[in-house]
């Protein structure tokens, strides 16, 4: 077991060759990507274009129909900051952040482990998650995953916190250290969902599994009416804004129809294409020519259009729709990468192989240790939260990547395990041979 110092030294260590790494990579990748392509996903120019207009002190307003309800204004927000350094910096310097909040959330993975085994595991997670290439591929692109990510395993770490300080001792002292835990760990769940907003009911969907079937129910219950509270108080103004503006409760963004048609439709495949899209504005504008009075804003009747065009198509193709849930639940998990910006065979057979150890070694984690306590449980939620989400949505691997950093957490515990004990069984096989050599 390294000693306190030790510990902190590689651990140091390791984050530092992190960093370092998704350094290099976000490089290769600006490097990879054709003339003209800054980014190479579609979603970063939205995100780029926000964060822009905040530094500007424009209206936060995304698009040609002035969307202002678009994305959730989390990760704009940090992209401002770039933006206030310089009035127009290089996309590197997106890339640049994204590899150093990627580090936080390896350092995130180290924390959950110590917390739930020991510095030994602590090591072995943040190694795995340092150098995982799915972990350091979204540490390199301009998308909402790479604050999202750390911010995502940081809850779990102070719900964990909250989790083991004992609510039932008789110390006043201990009663706080688990509230003030409970909080921090909502006011985190709030700030991801302002960066991911699909985040948000992940607390309530925990909260629910915790009370039906976890251990100490009024601890769940205590915990939970905390951290919802705190959830609730990070995101009042992103609500009371979206009142102000579309004139009724929208709890994340007006994205959602279009989301939801990705995924039900009769074009849906699994993988997201969103060319409907123009055909719904001039559908709605069409509606809106031949109507004298228009509630809402032209952004909401858009989202609903789309929402209710997907409900409706569900409802009359049941066995389409369940053919697509398999279709998702095959496209998140699977070991061979399945969306064409992951690169060639080299790339795809890199990730097949780093994949499959990781998820095998997670499973037979979860599998011994889950039922120790809640907050071992707290490391599969995620996996389970975001295939029940993107069984719906549209699906890709890029989906499951922050359920794999605390996935890594229980593959570590396991792999710790195996190879600490195989060191001490040759240990002890050594000093056998060396009594016996001695005895003779």
């Amino acid at each position: 077991m390294p000693s306190g110092p030790s510990y902190r030294r590689w651990l140091w260590a390791i984050l530092a060759l992190a960093l370092a790494v998704r350094l290099l990579a976000g490089i290769w990748w600006q490097e990879r990507l054709p003339a003209g392509k800054q980014f190479g996903f579609p979603d970063s120019e939205s995100y780029w274009e926000l964060g822009r207009r905040i530094a500007q002190g424009k209206s936060y307003e995304f698009g040609p129909e002035q969307y202002a309800i678009f994305r959730t204004p989390g990760y704009p927000i940090l992209l401002a900051g770039l933006f206030l350094l310089d009035a127009e910096p290089s996309v590197m310097c997106g890339r640049a952040l994204s590899a150093v909040l990627g580090t936080i959330a390896v350092a995130g993975v180290a924390s959950l482990a110590r917390q739930l085994f020991d510095r030994r595991t602590a090591l072995v997670a943040a190694g795995i998650a340092a150098f995982y290439p799915e972990a350091i591929a979204l540490s390199t692109f301009v998308l909402s995953e790479a604050p999202f990510c750390p911010l995502m395993v940081w809850q779990l770490v102070a719900w964990t916190k909250a989790w083991k300080a004992d609510f039932r001792a008789h110390a006043h002292a201990s009663v706080g250290r688990g509230t003030q835990w409970a909080a921090i760990a909502g006011i985190l769940g709030g700030l991801a969902t302002l960066m991911r907003p699909s985040w948000l009911l992940f607390a309530p969907f925990a909260l629910f599994i915790g009370l039906a079937i976890g251990p100490e129910r009024r601890k769940q219950a205590l915990i939970g009416g905390v951290l919802l509270t705190s959830l609730a108080m990070t995101m009042i103004p992103w609500w009371a804004r979206n009142y102000l503006i579309a004139g009724r409760f929208v709890p994340t963004t007006l994205q959602v129809g279009a989301s939801l048609y990705d995924g039900l439709s009769p074009t849906a495949t699994g993988a997201s294409d969103m060319r409907f899209v123009p055909r719904f504005v001039a559908e709605q504008k069409a509606a809106d020519a031949q109507t004298a009075i228009h509630h809402g804003t032209f952004e909401d009747r858009l989202d609903r259009r789309m929402r209710d065009a997907a409900l409706d198509w569900g409802r009359e193709n049941p066995g389409r729709v369940a053919t697509l849930a398999w279709v998702k639940l095959r496209r998140i998990w699977s070991p061979i990468p399945n969306a064409a910006e992951f690169g060639g065979g080299l790339t795809r057979l890199v990730l097949t192989l780093t994949y499959t150890p990781v998820i095998v070694l997670a499973a037979i984690g979860a599998w011994r240790y889950v039922r120790r306590d809640w907050p071992y449980a707290l490391c599969v939620l995620p996996a389970i939260y975001f295939t029940c989400l993107h069984v719906v949505f549209v699906s890709s691997i890029r989906y499951r990547q922050p359920a794999m950093l605390v996935l890594i957490v229980l593959a570590a515990a396991v792999a710790s395990e195996w190879v600490f004990a195989r060191m001490r069984a040759r240990e002890r096989e050594t000093e056998r041979q060396r009594d016996g050599g001695t005895s003779q």
